[in-house]
């Protein structure tokens, strides 16, 4: 029971934080700025009280529609809730035997990694706001290692950064742009900064075969044609968190299967 408790306190923090950042992206879309005023619906602009405002269970709750004006709220809202809660719970059983600053630092970037994986979904585009500040913190992060004077890891972290970014600046000047856009860029040199080397291969190889994947399943179902458009943030992301949490599970199956026959 003991070992319980700080579970669940992490997952319903994750909601929190979740709900949160619910509230950054509507802003982000909206311009609106994100550190002031209260959450109001975004159909009738009602303020919304306290009750209205508890991760997941509100929703549910609700049964899905605003208590005021009774349109449907976006499915958005309590996905980001649940999938920012388990992210949090992950990182938590991961990296709090190492120290507090990991733990509140992973948690730090894999918000923005949320924030760029719905926004970009949903828009097309990886925002300056969010991936900017989120480059930044990882260098700052990056840095204690060489105070530490462990200058092979850091070494390796910006230059699994740099050749991240380089691969995907290469797609986008073959296909001028068609492929990729500048935003992949940014986002690539931030997981090789979160990743290191090898973990940002897993990252990267990863992330084109769940998009390979849901591409064809898109043209299957008529959703997409071939030329058609489609958001490679979401992927990206998704592939750092699979290689974040089972990175070296992955390169050891990897090696297992393919390598050592």
């Amino acid at each position: 029971m003991l070992n319980v408790i700080p579970s669940l306190f992490v997952f319903f923090f994750g909601a929190i934080v979740g709900s949160f950042l619910n509230c950054v992206i509507y802003r982000l879309e909206t311009g609106g700025n994100f550190l002031k005023g209260r959450s109001f619906c975004p159909h009738c602009k009602h303020i919304l009280s306290w009750q209205d405002l508890i991760p997941i269970f509100s929703f549910i709750g609700l049964g899905g529609r605003c208590r005021y004006c009774k349109q449907k709220i976006s499915w958005q809202y309590p996905l980001v809730e649940i999938s920012t809660a388990i992210i949090f719970l992950l990182i938590f059983k991961q990296f709090l035997i190492l120290n507090f600053i990991n733990l509140i630092y992973y948690w730090l970037i894999a918000s923005f990694l949320i924030i760029i994986f719905v926004y970009d979904l949903k828009h097309y585009l990886v925002p300056d706001k969010i991936i900017y500040p989120a480059i930044g913190i990882a260098l700052i992060f990056n840095f204690q290692f060489l105070i530490l004077k462990q200058f092979q890891i850091f070494n390796y972290s910006i230059l699994s950064a740099l050749g991240a970014a380089a691969f995907f600046l290469t797609i986008v000047l073959i296909s001028r742009g068609r492929w990729m856009g500048i935003g992949d860029i940014k986002l690539a040199f931030l997981m090789g900064l979160i990743l290191n080397w090898p973990a940002v291969l897993v990252a990267l190889i990863s992330s084109f075969y769940i998009g390979a994947i849901f591409g064809l399943g898109l043209m299957a179902f008529g959703k997409k044609e071939l030329k058609s458009e489609v958001p490679f943030a979401p992927f990206l992301v998704t592939g750092t968190f699979l290689a974040l949490f089972w990175g070296s599970e992955l390169i050891n199956w990897y090696q297992t299967t393919f390598l050592l026959k």
